[in-house]
């Protein structure tokens, strides 16, 4: 498979196909599940269009918990089939699909009572393990372990002693979240399909009572089109009631909007090696490792405000603090928060008001022909999801089409960069030696890039200044913020900043020390002009500051309506 990048060429040409073209399928939504479908679409040979209003993981798909998974509270809850089918996905990805970017990750499971939950939660946790074989695939991570409350503390140093009288550790899988689901949609270019974000759709198209298709907004030039294609999939996640009213319809399901927060904070405030996993009255609250800091999540209320930039409140803070710092040695402050990002779970509404309680199976429907819409799940379970999406386009389409469309096959097509990513680890001492880099810095490149590491490289060996890490953000080189215009898709200065890197939840600043760099980097490659380049940083600045006063806010209206305060990025053309 050749790579294709998302260059602002690649996108023009994208536009110009689906204006033209006559489509099998086009996706809405260019979140997890979005991507997904356009990869699995595009491998059955279908012609297919995938549009994202925004940036590719701009919603929910680049705020979870970075865990691939198969949910142990869900196995309490005896929803098997849910954790079998995660624990089986969870496998394919860590050994097959993106092995570059999903990485087995340790937690702890402290016990608290003697005896029975030892019992309990360790029958739980081997029918966990159990499970993740009955695919027919591996595991893909270690083996549990039961831990004395020394050999815990050994692990995790940071536990308070009388915080647990032993513990359990297992393995499950972590993921960059924005990056892999980037690198679905990418790949699915690679496959042929035609990719763009900042296109939004602003109505369906109708043929009596069937959908034809959208009339889509480039949002970077303001010009309306539309696109045709033979069967629309509504792909967009916490947003899929707004996008199902375009059709006229009220649909079979509605989903509802669960907010989950979660801070970041440097490695150094929790002693430890590995991740914690604790029980809450209302959930569990994880505590992951995140290279040189930890991710502390997360909360889970119900959101009826902005879908667009749900906000954290000082409230949610509190809860997490509160919660994690009941079992550490030296509890943590809000000057130890380095980032706060706030995320919506699309939940299949059901009468239970809780949200906690409300369904992450998902669900397919087809009540409007020529739409298919997909939502509810969870990260982990992305792939099925786009397959069940697409069967059920095939099926409505099955009478337009003059040939059979094949059976899903993205079990076997690993993403790009996980081709040759084995061999390219094993090679990290010679390429460092090469290139003149640290062996640290190769292997950063590798975990983010996977194979596609010597295109970096290449961009490096042409102007070897782009070797240089960001000022105020050392953990990446300038190189990547380039690599993320001319081959991620990256069109705006907080796709680099929020998604493309993390550098917005990894630093005290949270980017603003290294915006105006980022910009001049990613001006040269777009052709901003200095008014473009001065709004981007503006925009940055303004988005970090309400956020900051969000989550000084106490409850949501006040922190949603600080949040508010910083509109969306605008470009020049669409003023």
């Amino acid at each position: 498979m050749r790579s294709v990048a998302l260059s602002p060429q690649h996108r023009q040409a994208a536009l110009e196909a689906m204006a033209s073209e006559h489509l099998d399928v086009l996706v809405i939504g260019g979140g997890v599940v979005g991507g997904g479908a356009a990869l699995d679409a595009a491998t059955r040979g279908l012609s297919v269009g995938l549009v994202e209003a925004r940036d590719f993981a701009s919603g929910t798909s680049s705020r979870s918990s970075k865990l691939i998974h198969g949910g142990l509270r869900y196995l309490e809850m005896l929803d098997f089939r849910l954790v079998a089918e995660a624990l089986a996905e969870r496998s394919l990805l860590i050994e097959k699909l993106a092995p570059h970017l999903v990485k087995p990750v340790p937690f702890l499971y402290p016990l608290t009572h003697r005896v029975w939950e030892r019992f309990y939660a360790g029958a739980g946790v081997a029918l966990y393990d159990s499970m993740a074989m009955l695919s027919g695939r591996s595991r893909g991570v270690p083996a549990h372990r039961h831990l004395t409350r020394t050999g815990a503390r050994r692990h995790v140093p940071a536990l308070r002693k009388d915080a647990l009288v032993g513990a359990l550790r297992y393995y499950d899988g972590q993921v960059d979240d924005a990056r892999h689901t980037m690198f679905l949609a990418r790949t699915a270019a690679a496959y042929g399909a035609h990719v763009a974000s900042r296109t939004r759709v602003v109505d369906l198209l109708r043929d009596a009572d069937r959908v034809v298709g959208a009339r889509v907004r480039d949002l970077e030039s303001g010009r309306e089109f539309d696109i045709r294609a033979r069967q629309v999939v509504n792909a967009t996640g916490v947003w899929t009631d707004e996008t199902q009213s375009f059709a006229g319809e009220r649909g079979q399901f509605h989903v509802r909007a669960s907010k989950g927060i979660h801070l970041v904070v440097p490695r150094d405030r929790i002693r430890g090696d590995s991740g914690l996993i604790l029980r809450t009255e209302k959930s569990v609250l994880f505590v992951i490792p995140w290279g040189r800091h930890w991710i502390i999540g997360t909360t889970d209320t119900d959101w009826s405000l902005s879908k667009d930039h749900p906000a954290a409140s000082a409230r949610d803070i509190e809860y997490l603090l509160d919660h994690v710092n009941r079992v550490l040695v030296e509890p943590l402050v809000p000057e130890d928060v380095e980032g706060v990002y706030a995320g919506l779970r699309p939940l299949l509404a059901g009468e239970d008001e809780a949200t906690s309680k409300l369904s992450r199976e998902h669900a397919v429907s087809t009540s409007v022909t020529g739409l298919v819409v997909i939502a509810g799940g969870k990260y982990t379970t992305y792939r099925v999801m786009a397959k069940d999406a697409i069967d059920a386009a095939v099926q409505q389409m099955s009478t337009l089409l003059d040939r059979r469309v094949p059976e899903c096959v993205t079990e076997d097509i690993p993403l790009l960069g996980a081709d040759g990513y084995a061999a390219l680890w094993n090679q990290r001492q010679a390429l460092a030696e090469r290139h003149g880099l640290g062996v640290g810095r190769i292997e950063h490149l590798l975990d983010r890039f996977g194979s596609l590491t010597p295109e970096v490289l290449d961009l490096i060996a042409e102007q070897p200044d782009l070797a240089e890490p960001l000022g105020g953000a050392d953990d990446y080189l300038r190189a990547e913020v380039v690599y993320g215009v001319t081959h991620e898709g990256a069109r705006h200065l907080d796709d680099v900043l929020a998604r493309r890197t993390r550098i917005s939840i990894e630093t005290f600043h949270r980017g603003t020390e290294c915006a105006a760099e980022v910009a001049d980097l990613m001006g040269e490659v777009l052709g901003w002009s200095a008014e473009q380049r001065e709004r981007e940083i503006d925009h940055y600045l303004k988005r970090v500051e309400a956020e900051r006063e969000s989550q000084t806010m106490p409850d949501d209206e006040t922190a949603d309506a600080a949040r508010m305060g910083a509109p969306d990025v605008v470009p020049v053309a669409h003023r």
